[in-house]
């Protein structure tokens, strides 16, 4: 058994790498439609499903989110909203091998039909039970309710790419609950079922290991870092060692 650490844009890095190469995605990529909803960790997926179309030059990260936590010293909204959003481009919406540039994922999501996946980040996650739950700050539910209605009506495959800093412990439709209660502040959370993809799916998916979170934290740059230990055959071990060199070094994500 071996253990890495993993910085939170490392673990970004990673989880893009490895969701771009999943079979349903290169399949779907060819003959149906991704919505890749904005997202700080949709970016590093984005990022790399784009890559393999040869538009990733294309395509700047640092703008693509609607809401975003940030800490004290910037201006945001309750929502997490920046006060100038002119660098929000849309999402990614990739339909036949084509980037609809400028497209959002309202402005497909009725088209969307059984085959086609939409990849969404979550705010918190439940890694025990593989579940995981979005804040939400708009009033008719943001992107989340319009994902859900071809994802509940039409079962179109709903990814959630989410890092395991964002583990939280307790009941998410309980904790629900607490942040719906009428005359209550700040955001709402929403649980939504779709397919989770951590640190951990990924390393397996990419290399072949189990992988278990151990340990979390650090400083000086390491600050929600999380320490996996992961196992499998010499090769599978040594082709994730070579996967995690060439994300560990991942700049820190800025929106400057």
């Amino acid at each position: 058994m071996r253990q890495c650490v993993l910085t939170s844009s490392a673990g970004k890095r990673l989880i893009g790498k490895a969701i771009a190469e999943l079979p349903v995605i290169k399949s779907t990529l060819c003959h149906g439609t991704i919505a890749i909803v904005a997202g700080t960790t949709n970016g590093y997926v984005a990022e790399e499903i784009l890559k393999t179309l040869g538009e990733e030059k294309a395509f700047d990260r640092k703008r693509f989110f609607r809401g975003v936590t940030l800490p004290p010293e910037y201006e945001v909204t309750e929502a997490g909203r920046l006060p100038d959003e002119s660098g929000f481009l849309g999402d990614v919406i990739i339909k036949d091998g084509v980037w609809q540039r400028g497209k959002t994922i309202g402005d497909v999501a009725d088209e969307l039909q059984e085959g086609d996946v939409i990849i969404k980040g979550a705010n918190a996650l439940d890694p025990l039970h593989k579940r995981a739950a979005v804040l939400v700050g708009h009033q008719q539910g943001g992107t989340t309710t319009i994902a859900l209605q071809a994802v509940v009506g039409r079962r179109v495959r709903l990814i959630l790419p989410v890092g395991l800093e964002k583990r939280i412990y307790g009941n998410l439709d309980e904790i629900a609950r607490l942040l719906l209660i009428p005359a209550s502040k700040g955001l709402r959370l929403l649980p939504v079922p779709g397919a989770i993809f951590t640190e951990i799916e990924a390393l397996s998916s990419l290399a072949g290991v189990t992988a278990e979170l151990v340990a979390a934290g650090g400083v000086c740059g390491a600050e929600g870092s999380i320490r996996l230990a992961y196992s499998g055959t010499g090769e599978a071990e040594s082709l994730a060692e070579q996967i995690i060199q060439s994300v560990a070094f991942e700049p820190s994500f800025t929106i400057r």
